[in-house]
């Protein structure tokens, strides 16, 4: 368990070093993610990108695995 926590860590630690750039990737702004804006009320669903990062995070785990 200490391990996974330490590696959970490492991997907090280096979005937050690595966000200036991951926030220039183009995911919360796919074609499938619906955003609703009206007068004093926002809804955002990110459809699409939550596909694209499980379909990522998957093929990553599918990897580690082998």
């Amino acid at each position: 368990m200490s391990r996974a926590l330490i590696a959970l860590g490492v991997v907090l630690v280096l979005a937050g070093v690595l966000w200036p750039v991951l926030s220039r990737l183009p995911l919360g702004r796919l074609p499938g993610d619906i955003v609703i804006q009206r007068p004093n009320f926002t809804f955002y669903a990110p459809i699409a990108t939550c596909v694209v990062v499980s379909v990522v995070l998957s093929l990553i785990f599918w990897l580690l695995r082998r």
